[in-house]
C-alpha cells in the first residue's frame, strides 16, 4: 500500500508577492487542474472517512486523500464544485470555537485575515458528501498547552461539531502540524479513526493511524510536481 494524502489550505487568488505563507494559497485554477489530472490518471479522491478501508488494506484502489486545513469559505466556495464536478470526497477541518470567525491565529505574521465557513457552509458542504474532521477548538498549538487543556481542545472539539454539525467526526488534524506522543494517544482515546500531520510522506501498511504524513500542495506546485509528488516515490525520498 502507498497512499497520498493531499494537504490544501486555501484555494483562492494568491495575495501579492512577499506575503507571509503567500505559499499555502493554491489558485482556483491550479486546483482544478490538479484534480482533473487526478482524474485523468485513474485516481479516485476521497475523503478520510472514504479511504479508511484502503488505509485498512480491506480494499484495493487507485485511491488519494484529499484534505483541506483550517475551513476557510474559499474551501466551499471554490474546491468544493471542482469535487462534485469530479465526484471526488474530501475531508476539511474545522476549528470548532471559530466557525464564521476568521484565522487570527496568523495575526501576529502579518498574515491577511481571511472568513471561515459558516456554520451554513459548512452543512452545504456535510450536504454535498464531503466529510469534517476537527482541527481543536481554537486552533492552539498543543505543544504550549498543559496535558490537561490539550485534552479538552481535542475532545471538546469532536464533542461541538457532532453537536452543531449533527454527524460524526471521525478525523483529526494537528494544528501547525505540532504534537507530542501524549497528543497522539489522547486522539485515539477520545474516538478518532485517524490524525493527520504535516509530516511529508505516503502512507504505507503498518503505518500509525494517529500520525499520518500527507502531501503538501502548495502555490508553486507545478503540474510536472505534483505528478511526481503522487505517483512516485518523491514525498517519501524528501521526508
Amino acid at each position: 500500500m502507498r497512499i497520498p494524502i493531499l494537504m490544501y489550505h486555501q484555494i483562492d487568488v494568491p495575495p501579492p508577492s512577499g506575503t507571509p505563507l503567500r505559499g499555502l494559497v493554491v489558485s482556483p485554477g491550479s486546483f482544478a487542474r490538479q484534480m482533473w489530472l487526478l482524474r485523468c490518471l485513474g485516481y479516485k479522491g476521497m475523503s478520510m472517512r472514504n479511504l479508511e478501508p484502503y488505509m485498512r488494506g480491506t480494499i484495493q484502489g487507485k485511491v488519494i486523500g484529499i484534505t483541506f486545513d483550517d475551513g476557510y469559505e474559499n474551501t466551499v466556495l471554490n474546491a468544493l464544485p471542482v469535487l462534485r464536478q469530479m465526484a471526488f470526497t474530501a475531508t476539511c477541518y474545522a476549528v470548532s470555537d471559530m466557525i464564521g470567525q476568521t484565522n487570527s491565529w496568523d495575526r501576529h505574521l502579518g498574515v491577511e485575515e481571511k472568513p471561515l465557513m459558516s456554520l451554513d457552509d459548512w452543512l452545504v458542504w456535510r450536504n454535498s458528501g464531503m466529510e469534517i474532521g476537527s482541527h481543536t477548538r481554537t486552533h492552539a498549538n498543543l505543544t504550549k498547552l498543559s496535558e490537561a487543556e490539550a485534552y479538552m481542545e481535542i475532545v471538546k472539539s469532536k464533542q461541538e461539531l457532532e453537536r452543531l454539525l449533527d454527524c460524526e467526526i471521525r478525523h483529526f488534524c494537528y494544528p501547525f502540524g505540532q504534537f507530542e506522543k501524549d497528543h497522539s494517544s489522547a486522539v485515539k482515546e477520545a474516538g478518532y479513526a485517524s490524525a493527520t500531520t504535516t509530516h511529508r510522506g505516503l502512507i504505507h501498511n503498518g503505518d500509525d493511524p494517529f500520525t499520518l504524513r500527507r502531501v503538501m500542495i502548495a502555490r508553486a506546485t507545478n503540474v510536472l510536481q505534483f505528478a511526481l509528488k503522487v505517483t512516485t516515490g518523491y514525498e517519501d525520498r524528501r521526508s
